[in-house]
């Protein structure tokens, strides 16, 4: 058994085995899948912050199982995130994920690292082996939809609260340039999201930012953002985001970052962006189906956000850890 790198400059076809790798070995999992688009850019692709390595296993002429590897740079550089760590179904139970573990072990000691994170179901396959292998889990989320085909819309509007001082702007895809700069200072609000204990903020830099802003039409995704701002000033308050994909293939929207800074809380603006947000989405993609959302389960105020607007529980993830 040989695992071989990938070459990210030239990947040939090794990237769509190990997708279609991937998409084999989730297929159990309820929720939408990731598109191929978004596998290659947020796996496949190294970008400012974020190194990527991809390595894979053949056999049979296609790939039976691999892993990425994203190590970061502008931060946590103690750190690197696994994702994904796949074998077909069809070839487990031969050792094959067991040595691919410890293959990304032995790259994450290679790089100096001493934490590697990773992601699985709560119950399963997955956390059996994660627990197998030493992982202890440091953070547990829960995934909720909201089913927009029977949504009680006339309460949602109900619920917009009225909040002075503060104006909405909204935007669909990437933002303009000149909006880069006050992203980059929203975004630096999701540090206060629950983490690992052993995580440190993460460095919102402007090229990251705008990496990520060019980047999602070539992740085949499109979004919906709306931000809100203090009157007297102009200054960005918060902001919220869905995703969907550009091609409107599935149904789905994917709930992203939700933020207030610290010294605009008290007002109740995530409540009034995620509302606004999601009712002008419905209002622009009405063949949308169903919202999923991830939240940390200690993340109290943000889930009760979500309850209020009608998400129901879908199931929960671990966010692993192994300290080396």
């Amino acid at each position: 058994m040989t695992i071989q790198s990938i070459d990210l400059d030239r990947p040939g076809e090794l990237v769509e085995g190990l997708y279609d790798a991937y998409v084999a070995a989730c297929s159990d999992y309820p929720g939408p899948m990731i598109s191929l688009p978004r596998f290659r850019r947020d796996v496949c692709t190294t970008r400012p912050g974020t190194r990527a390595e991809v390595w894979v296993v053949e056999a049979d002429g296609k790939v039976a199982g691999g892993y990425g590897l994203a190590l970061f740079d502008l931060d946590n550089t103690h750190a690197a995130w696994l994702f994904p760590l796949v074998v077909r179904p069809e070839s487990r139970g031969r050792g094959l994920g067991t040595a691919l573990f410890g293959h990304a072990v032995d790259r994450l000691r290679a790089h100096g690292r001493r934490l590697l994170l990773a992601e699985t179901p709560a119950t399963g396959v997955g956390a059996r082996f994660a627990r197998a292998r030493g992982m202890t889990v440091g953070i547990t989320e829960a995934r909720r939809t909201l089913d927009l085909r029977t949504a009680d819309w006339a309460a949602l509007e109900r619920m917009i609260p009225k909040v002075d001082g503060y104006s909405l702007e909204r935007w669909v895809g990437p933002a303009r340039p000149e909006l880069l700069p006050d992203l980059a200072t929203l975004m630096g609000g999701m540090n206060d999201a629950p983490r690992d204990a052993d995580i440190e903020d993460e460095n919102f830099s402007l090229d990251r930012v705008r990496d990520q802003e060019e980047s999602i039409p070539d992740s085949g995704r499109t979004c919906y953002t709306t931000i809100a701002r203090r009157d007297s000033d102009g200054a960005p308050a918060g902001f919220t985001r869905v995703y969907l994909n550009a091609d409107r293939s599935d149904g789905w929207g994917s709930q992203a970052d939700t933020t207030v800074l610290r010294e605009h809380r008290g007002h109740r603006l995530g409540l009034l962006l995620k509302l606004s947000n999601l009712l002008w989405l419905r209002e622009r993609e009405p063949h949308l189906e169903q919202i999923i959302t991830w939240n940390a389960t200690s993340n109290a105020h943000m889930l009760a956000i979500n309850e209020a607007m009608g998400f129901e529980f879908l199931d929960e993830w671990n966010e692993c850890r192994l300290s080396l």
